[in-house]
């Protein structure tokens, strides 16, 4: 009865607002401001001569009324609008009708209907692609043509529209135009983009219905979590299905009424569980591809009923639904498969963002197994596409304060875990992959891309090119035939640049790099006033010294005829010469920028160094050198320290006492791993977030040199603390915690077992750690 009277007071909510918003929208149709912004870049691409273009816009955002906007500002007589799905053209027909009214008439020509005659036409593509039906027009008939759903314009069903058809102007839409299959549709539109507002734009923008996600260990059967679920005997196990509805119960929705949908792994899958739903209550029906049109839309129709005799509770998925659907007052969506793709995985969510009377949010329930692509979890989520693995770790442990408006994210533990570990084994620059975004970006510029072009579109970071291939040239000249080959000299000098001084770890040397380009004589207080008008810090003079030796190639070195050598004893590299009257180009850059190849790619590598340090500096985290929280190389950190030359990362190990002993940066990885050498198991570990435990190298005493300067007592001796969560081979880089001071009442020799069973020596003390480290840094160091 309760129930009853919850459903019967929320039915009449939505009928009562939606006959209010029916007769407001009578009265007045004004496009939002997206809208307005689309509709001006529209006038503006009309202008500039084009006659097509692409919208980009997140399900739910309004495209079709923009589209009937647009029509209506182009003053069209003639229009054509193409969709994939009968039931999609039925309500973009509606929607024209509201703005045009009498104006214009209106027909559908799909299936046995074929209306001609009328002045706005509603198509599906399976129709009017064949030349028997499209024949019926003349190829100048429609003044203006849109489709829909425009990344499946690849498709051969597509291409008799393009290529019969020559409306005055053509309007592509979609949400996700970048293809995996190879085609260009970018180039279908000449590169003319209206306007793009992503998923995470729109919600920023209260266009849609925010959503409450949970990310749920798949199943747990005895406290034993069960990973491989591939087996069906296991997906469709009685212990996983009461797994699933206890927690699609207890997350529920913000009504006491759900109307869900439910995406599976397999066809096999998806009718098993509806059937084991019906059995234990539920009212379900499982639908794929081989289910009719009609069959579906009978099925949403019923999931939408306000009738309970009627009503379904949830249609359980495969393949189908993941976009060309409209259901409005969904508000639940359970995920019972692997995220394979950010793409899917957002299409997916954005069947419930749709905002409906009545409905204050959506319900997202993931049932997430042990799989090794994971890490798109968190991709797909908050909208990140830079594949930085760093990026992806501070999102998840971010929660939900980087999402925009009121959505929320939770994850149990046992799936942050997973997550966590998928990102830590995640390979993100496999060439594949790199190519892939590589052509997606080109495919939308009309060009081949920059390191810059991937930072203003929001792509992968280009970084991840430079790791993979040394330089970005490198990586385009295995892509572009056409591209000019440089000297081995040149190549090697943009593979310095690139790898070792543009990584945007420290910007004194790019900025002086960039001045000395463009001004190509510079004196000492001219580098030091622009350094501090630009970022609010004086640098010293051997800060400024230090960079011009990185910048010849002196601190770092390569493996060359099986010795170690500086790039400068390898190339003889005069980039940066010193005279009395200041800094000017050196001759071997001088020759090189002199070749116009060579010039771009290293002002375009210059470029994206000064942007990105310019998005991640902020002049309160500072501290002499390094930014609290980024993440820096062994390597950056002696950098930044103006060591004159790279340690042998051997002599390194946990701590490196500089020759002048004025610096010792301390390394720690926070969680071991069983397999290291019983020697190099310290005790590191925070006692809270301003004082942390740690133990000097093995075969210590108080009385070793190393332990005397890092206990001076004067201070004089800096100590930066840099800690990784736990070694990978795939990531190299620890994050800057701070600086420390010893708490001199804490220390104590002591022992630690060695591999041979003995006990070795040992100093162990407290550091105080200032500032006191950030509570969600802290929280994803400390957490196993």
């Amino acid at each position: 009865n309760s129930y009853q009277k919850t459903y019967d007071q929320t039915s009449k909510l939505r009928k009562d607002i939606k006959s209010v918003n029916t007769e407001q929208q009578r009265a007045v149709y004004n496009p939002n401001r997206m809208q307005v912004k689309a509709l001006l870049n529209l006038k503006l691409i009309r202008e500039q001569g084009a006659d097509k273009a692409l919208l980009i816009s997140a399900t739910g955002t309004g495209k079709t009324f923009l589209a009937a906007f647009d029509v209506q500002k182009f003053g069209a007589k003639k229009m054509l609008f193409v969709v994939h799905r009968k039931t999609i053209a039925l309500k973009a027909m509606e929607t024209f009708e509201r703005l045009f009214g009498k104006k214009r008439s209106y027909g559908i020509f799909s299936g046995s209907k074929k209306d001609i005659s009328s002045d706005f036409i509603f198509a599906t593509v399976q129709t009017i692609c064949k030349p028997e039906n499209y024949q019926k027009f003349s190829p100048e008939h429609f003044d203006y043509i849109i489709m829909d759903e425009t990344h499946r314009a690849g498709a051969s069903s597509y291409n008799p529209i393009f290529e019969y058809f020559s409306p005055l102007f053509l309007l592509g839409m979609t949400a996700t135009p970048e293809r995996t299959d190879g085609h260009d549709i970018f180039k279908k539109f000449d590169h003319n983009i209206a306007h793009e507002i992503r998923l995470h734009d729109a919600m920023s923008e209260n266009m849609l219905t925010p959503f409450h996600y949970f990310g749920i260990s798949d199943l747990e059967v005895d406290g034993e979590n069960r990973d491989d679920l591939e087996s069906f005997n296991k997906l469709t196990s009685d212990v996983r299905i009461d797994h699933i509805i206890k927690y699609i119960k207890f997350y529920g929705t913000d009504i006491e009424i759900t109307r869900g949908l439910i995406f599976c792994s397999s066809i096999e899958e998806c009718n098993f569980l509806s059937n084991a739903f019906n059995m234990r209550g539920f009212r379900t029906i499982a639908l794929s591809g081989t289910n009719s049109e009609d069959e579906r839309s009978e099925a949403i129709r019923q999931l939408e009923s306000d009738n309970l005799d009627l009503k379904l509770d949830y249609i359980f998925t495969v393949d189908i639904f993941n976009e060309g659907i409209d259901i409005p007052t969904l508000n639940q969506i359970v995920m019972l498969r692997p995220t394979q793709s950010a793409i899917i995985f957002v299409q997916q969510l954005g069947r419930g963002l749709r905002k409906c009377d009545g409905k204050s949010y959506l319900t997202v329930i993931d049932f997430i197994g042990n799989y090794q692509s994971n890490y798109l979890v968190p991709v797909a989520l908050y909208g990140d596409t830079s594949y930085s693995k760093d990026t992806l770790r501070k999102l998840m442990a971010s929660g939900s304060s980087l999402i925009p408006g009121s959505s929320t994210i939770n994850f149990d533990k046992i799936t942050a875990d997973r997550i966590y570990q998928s990102i830590d084994q995640a390979n993100l620059q496999t060439m594949k992959e790199l190519k892939k975004d590589y052509f997606a970006l080109k495919y939308k510029l009309g060009f081949m891309p920059k390191m810059v072009d991937f930072l203003n579109h929001g792509y992968r970071d280009p970084q991840l090119y430079i790791k993979k291939s040394r330089s970005f040239y490198n990586f385009v000249l295995g892509q572009e035939s056409d591209l000019p080959k440089i000297s081995v000299e040149e190549k090697d000098l943009l593979e310095l640049f690139s790898k070792e001084i543009n990584n945007a770890k420290r910007v004194v040397e790019t900025e002086l790099l960039n001045q000395l380009i463009q001004s190509k004589k510079i004196t000492l207080e001219n580098i030091t006033a622009n350094l501090k008008t630009k970022y609010g810090i004086i640098f010293s003079k051997q800060t400024i010294l230090s960079a011009v030796d990185n910048l010849n190639g002196s601190f770092v070195t390569k493996r060359e005829n099986k010795k170690t050598l500086s790039y400068q004893e390898i190339h003889k590299f005069n980039n940066v010469s010193i005279d009395a009257s200041g800094f000017q180009l050196g001759n071997t850059l001088k020759a090189a920028m002199k070749n116009p190849v060579f010039k771009e790619f290293l002002m375009d590598n210059i470029k994206y160094a000064l942007q990105i340090y310019k998005q991640s500096f902020d002049q309160k985290s500072f501290m002499d050198g390094f930014l609290l929280y980024q993440k820096y190389s062994r390597k950056d950190v002696f950098r930044i320290l103006n060591c004159s030359v790279n340690p042998n990362p051997q002599s390194v190990g946990g701590y490196f006492i500089s020759e002048d002993l004025t610096n010792c940066p301390i390394f720690v990885t926070y969680h071991k791993s069983d397999d290291i050498s019983e020697t190099t198991k310290y005790e590191d570990r925070f006692i809270n977030s301003s004082l942390l435990q740690w133990m000097s190298k093995s075969r210590r005493t108080l009385n070793s040199p190393d332990v005397k300067a890092i206990l001076n007592t004067k201070g004089n001796l800096r100590l930066p603390l840099f800690i990784k969560k736990r070694k990978s081979k795939k990531d190299d880089e620890f994050y800057y915690m701070g600086e420390l001071s010893p708490v001199l009442n804490s220390v104590e020799e002591t022992t630690m077992k060695s591999d041979e069973d003995s006990k070795v020596s040992v100093v162990k003390l407290n550091f105080e750690v200032t500032p006191a480290v950030e509570e969600t840094i802290f929280n994803y160091i400390t957490s196993r």
